[in-house]
C-alpha cells in the first residue's frame, strides 16, 4: 500500500465567488495566501515527494506552504468545465432548469459544454494514480476540488448521485491508501493542516 495525501489549493477571486474555474490559472488570491501563513502539513506528509497541479493556484499553494521540490503533474489539473468556466452553478441551474438538472443527474457522466465528465476526470487520473503505487513513495499532491471528488468517488464506490458518502473540507488534507494497481481506498478525512492557533476542523476517521 502507498499513502497519497490530497490538498485542494487555497482560495482565489473566482473560488470566493462561486464561480466554475475549471482550466482557466487564475492565481490566489490574498485571502488565500494569508491562510497560508504560519501553517504546514503534519509531520507524517512532510517527508513525501510533492507533486502539483500545473496551474498557478495549485503551484502557489505549494509554495506558501514551503514544501521544497515540487514537480508539476498535468493529469492533476482540475475539471475542464468548457464554456462554464467563470460562470456559477446557481446561475446555470436558474438559466438553464430542466436541462441542468438532467445533467447533474448523470453523476459521474455529467458534463459541461466543451469540458469533461467526473469520468473522463478519472480516465486521465488514474494512470497517475498506478503510476504512484508501482513507484511505492508516499506523495502529496496539490489539486483540485473535482480531482480529490473523483479520487474520493473511486475510493467509496460512489456514482456521484445523490448525498455524498462524507463531507469534506477543502481546507484540510485527504489521506488515502492506493494498492498496487492504483485503486484508491480512504484512510483518513479531512486532517487539518498544523497552525499555531487552535480552531481547524478536527480530523474525521472513514
Amino acid at each position: 500500500m502507498t499513502l497519497l495525501a490530497m490538498l485542494r489549493h487555497a482560495e482565489t477571486d473566482w473560488s470566493a465567488r462561486k464561480k466554475l474555474q475549471g482550466r482557466t490559472d487564475i492565481p490566489l488570491n490574498e485571502t488565500g495566501r494569508n491562510a497560508l501563513r504560519g501553517v504546514h502539513v503534519p509531520a507524517d506528509c512532510a517527508s513525501m515527494q510533492v507533486v502539483s497541479s500545473p496551474l498557478q493556484r495549485c503551484m502557489q499553494t505549494a509554495d506558501c506552504l514551503h514544501l521544497g521540490s515540487v514537480r508539476a503533474e498535468p493529469r492533476i489539473q482540475e475539471m475542464s468545465w468548457g464554456a462554464w468556466e467563470g460562470l456559477s452553478l446557481p446561475a446555470l441551474r436558474e438559466e438553464l432548469g430542466d436541462t441542468m438538472r438532467a445533467n447533474e443527474e448523470r453523476g459521474l457522466d455529467f458534463q459541461p459544454p466543451g469540458g469533461e465528465s467526473p469520468r473522463q476526470v478519472w480516465a486521465r487520473v488514474q494512470p497517475w494514480l498506478a503510476e504512484v503505487a508501482v513507484a511505492g513513495r508516499p506523495t502529496l499532491a496539490v489539486s483540485h476540488r473535482g480531482v480529490i471528488r473523483v479520487i474520493f468517488a473511486a475510493a467509496m464506490g460512489w456514482d456521484m448521485l445523490g448525498r455524498p458518502p462524507a463531507k469534506l473540507d477543502w481546507l484540510c488534507l485527504q489521506l488515502f491508501r492506493l494498492d498496487t494497481e492504483g485503486r484508491p481506498s480512504v484512510l483518513r478525512l479531512n486532517l487539518p493542516l498544523d497552525a499555531s492557533t487552535a480552531g481547524q476542523s478536527g480530523a474525521q476517521e472513514a
